[in-house]
């Protein structure tokens, strides 16, 4: 960032941060409210869980169209839209509307937050800074959203008690997301500023908006190191779903107490978020120079660290033991995940082609969770006991192994590119 411009881009960085953080705490009620939204809301455990194969089916479709609308309109436009329009669906959820309308409210979600917000949010991230600050731009936001997700979650959750733990206290802590995301909505109106959209072809000829977003898509979709990112993005993604299975893992071979359930979760979910996203920018921009190298350095390790976990003896093993090596694996696991989008910059992707880039990066990226989550419950259930969880974690190994190939094939790619750019 050029001197002159750091306060301003630091500026747009926290109003980002800000909305990052709040977006997908209404589509995460769960994670707080599970047990009250079936009480107050009326729903089963299966119709929770058909709202959020809506949200994924939503997001996974969707995520298609955004590959035009994110380099079509503005970041002024589409950011603060998308957070008022969640923070509206948020208003009406509080009213607790019917089985029907919950599956409508969570499909709304999953187009404003996942769909129309979240591509834009990355494009951009990504133009806040040049490539030798990739990873901590991605690193820092990752742990910017896990500060303000740890503060609404657990301010949601005061005023959820304070008011008696009923079904007033669950309507006034979805009031209260409603508000945060509908702020964050309003001052980013006020604070991005406009983005320039390119109307000139390569020849320089003057077209319309609608056909240089055509364009761009095309260019998009016939680069093949996006397609490589994505790759990359899909196999740290199915490593970072096992991360779940941690718990019942330390609960069922370790016999961890009830007590540090939660405690184990909120270290796993938000410090690891809040540490590993910093240190992962900070060893890919100023170790390893180069994010996709400290990737394939990560994933090597991870792969390693997970073989040797299966095999180790869990039964004659401390359960505070188990729980350091888990969040040890896991905090590894977040700083990949929090510079996962960083080698965007890195393949050399027109700047204006940013927005398509990484709706494609986030359809195959996060794709393992249509599958993965299912997969991995079903073997746990399946089998049973410790040989369940040796199976998952061979899987998050065998992932982690595919991502040490898909990176070297990418930073082959980003050579040729750079040698080609040094005959030109």
């Amino acid at each position: 960032m050029s001197n002159n411009k750091q306060p301003i881009r630091w500026l747009t960085f926290i109003v980002l941060v800000l909305g990052g953080g709040t977006v997908f705490k209404l589509s995460s009620l769960k994670d707080a409210f599970y047990v009250p939204m079936q009480e107050f809301m009326s729903l089963s455990n299966t119709q929770i869980g058909l709202a959020l194969s809506v949200y994924g089916i939503v997001q996974t479709i969707g995520n298609f169209v955004s590959i035009y609308i994110a380099d079509r309109f503005s970041k002024k436009i589409l950011i603060p839209l998308s957070l008022i329009c969640v923070g509206l669906t948020g208003i009406y959820i509080s009213t607790f509307p019917s089985f029907y309308g919950i599956l409508i409210a969570w499909g709304l979600l999953s187009l404003f937050g996942e769909v129309i917000y979240w591509p834009v949010l990355l494009k951009a991230i990504r133009l806040l800074g040049d490539s030798t600050q990739q990873g901590r731009l991605f690193g820092f936001l990752e742990a910017g959203r896990g500060v303000i997700d740890t503060i609404v979650a657990f301010s949601a959750l005061g005023i959820f008690l304070l008011l008696g733990s009923g079904a007033g206290g669950l309507r006034a802590a979805i009031l209260f997301y409603s508000t945060c995301v509908i702020v964050a909505g309003v001052l980013a109106y006020f604070l991005l500023e406009d983005d320039k959209i390119n109307t000139k072809d390569e020849k320089g000829n003057e077209i319309s908006k609608n056909k240089a977003a055509w364009n761009g898509v095309l260019k998009a979709v016939k680069t093949p190191e996006i397609w490589v990112v994505s790759l990359t993005i899909f196999t740290i993604y199915s490593v970072y779903c096992g991360l779940t299975y941690f718990i019942p893992f330390l609960k069922d071979i370790y016999g961890m107490p009830v007590a540090l359930v939660g405690a184990y979760g909120i270290i796993n979910q938000y410090t690891l978020k809040l540490v590993g996203g910093p240190i992962g920018g900070y060893l890919a921009d100023k170790k390893f120079h180069s994010s996709t190298k400290y990737l394939r350095f990560a994933l090597i390790l991870a792969a390693i660290a997970i073989l040797i976990f299966i095999f180790m003896p869990h039964h004659s093993l401390n359960i505070y033991f188990g729980m350091s090596l888990t969040l040890g694996f896991a905090a590894l696991v977040f700083t990949m995940r929090a510079t996962f989008f960083a080698p965007v910059d890195e393949i050399q992707i027109p700047r204006e082609i940013s927005g398509a880039a990484m709706s494609i990066a986030c359809i195959f990226g996060y794709s393992p969770q249509l599958f993965c989550f299912a997969l991995y419950g079903f073997i746990i259930d399946k089998f049973k006991g410790l040989f369940g969880y040796q199976i998952v974690f061979s899987l998050m190994g065998f992932f982690a192994i595919c991502g040490v190939i898909v990176t070297s094939i990418l930073l082959k790619m980003i050579a040729k590119k750079k040698l080609q750019g040094v005959v030109q």
